[in-house]
């Protein structure tokens, strides 16, 4: 039985993880995962910079793997070994009870244990269903080999589904990389408006790739294990119905319990949010309206009060406790640090766009100049910091 489960374990090292089948022209890639050349190729046909691991997701550098020579020649040695391997018959010994030192000849159904003639009247038997050892062997054999077929359609739906959450790995990074190259494009037309809300939704998409990819790699390893099961207790029971009858018989419970209690292994299915950014059809025509009347404002130095430092490009004020350097401007403030701006409008409806760092208070106020135009006012008060500036 240990050559048995080895010899099946040795099978399952010399399969390609995508096809299942034995590695042909195996190649080995930069984590250690060997794959058929042509089953990984085609794996990887529909992308280009990223070419991820189907077992581990590690990216490789690129599509040229070494082959693996010695790999293929011990898959070669694994299918002489199980094309030569033969049915033989075991020898048949006399199995004695380790008890009463008596000839087994009898099987309890209950406990499903081989007895003697004398264990047949101990405490512990008796009452009990008691068949002959052929008898009993003939009935469990019959059980044994209606599992067969249940387990061969559960190892080939099994095989399916994997292939399938395998399939779905690869369809989940197309769709994701898609989606970038999607997102980036209506990106570009305005990303000036919405450069963080940008960064926002490559976030949320990267959080829902990562939370999806881990569903889908736990339930790939789930059924690679579910599958290593069923192959393992497949072989284990083919195995068991060549035996002779003391040998089937013996640790028979073991097998029925594994098989009554096998569990498939619930198959994980996805779908990415199809909204991920979407803008209101009007966004586009305010755009073209705002350029279309946008006029650029600037401040004027000769009203500025003697705390404010006005920028060459006058777009900027900057307010320092200082005192007064310079000659008297009957246009400048003198009661509070303040400024007018430049430009005035005769009419019409207007907005300001001011940005303003540091810390205290500051007000924007819209005035009627001694012509009748209007134009801005803007001043800082409650200042407790010497940097507070106002970018218009």
């Amino acid at each position: 039985m240990p050559f048995t489960a080895s010899l099946a374990e040795l099978q399952v090292e010399a399969s390609c993880p995508i096809c299942l089948e034995y590695l042909r022209d195996p190649v080995t890639t930069d984590c250690g995962h060997n794959f058929c050349g042509s089953c990984i190729h085609q794996c990887w046909e529909d992308l280009q910079d990223i070419l991820p691991c189907p077992v581990c997701l590690h990216h490789c550098p690129d599509r040229n793997l070494k082959r693996n020579m010695q790999l293929g020649h011990m898959t070669g040695i694994v299918k002489q070994l199980l094309a030569r391997r033969s049915k033989r018959k075991l020898r048949e010994e006399k199995a004695l009870c380790e008890q009463h030192s008596q000839a087994l000849a009898l099987f309890c159904e209950k406990d499903l244990e081989l007895l003697c003639p004398q264990c047949k009247v101990s405490p512990g038997h008796r009452g009990h269903p008691l068949t002959p050892i052929e008898q009993a062997a003939a009935g469990h054999r019959k059980k044994l080999k209606s599992y067969i077929e249940p387990l061969q359609k559960q190892v080939e739906d099994t095989e399916k589904v994997l292939k399938m959450q395998i399939s779905n790995l690869f369809e989940l990074r197309r769709k994701v990389e898609n989606r970038k190259h999607k997102l980036y494009s209506d990106f570009e037309q305005f990303k000036h408006f919405l450069g963080k809300e940008q960064s926002a939704v490559h976030i949320r998409l990267l959080t829902e790739e990562n939370h999806v990819q881990e569903k889908i790699i736990e339930s790939k390893n789930q059924m690679l294990d579910h599958h290593s099961t069923l192959r393992s207790l497949l072989s284990e029971i083919t195995e068991k119905c060549l035996q002779t009858d003391l040998d089937l018989l013996t640790g028979i419970e073991s097998i029925h319990n594994t098989y009554e209690h096998l569990q498939p292994p619930a198959a994980f299915s996805y779908e990415l949010k199809k909204e991920v950014c979407s803008l209101p059809p009007q966004y586009f025509g305010l755009q073209k309206m705002i350029s279309t009347f946008q006029v650029d404002l600037t401040l004027d130095p000769e009203t500025a009060h003697h705390t404010l430092l006005i920028s060459q490009d006058r777009k900027t004020a900057t307010f320092q406790k200082m005192k007064p350097s310079h000659a008297y401007n009957p246009q400048a403030f003198t009661s509070y640090p303040a400024v007018l701006s430049c430009e005035g409008f005769e009419a019409g409806r207007h907005f300001w766009q001011v940005e303003v760092t540091g810390t205290g208070e500051w007000s924007l106020v819209q005035l009627e100049d001694p012509e009748g135009r209007e134009e801005f006012f803007f001043a800082f008060s409650g200042i407790s910091s010497l940097d507070t500036k106002a970018k218009f």
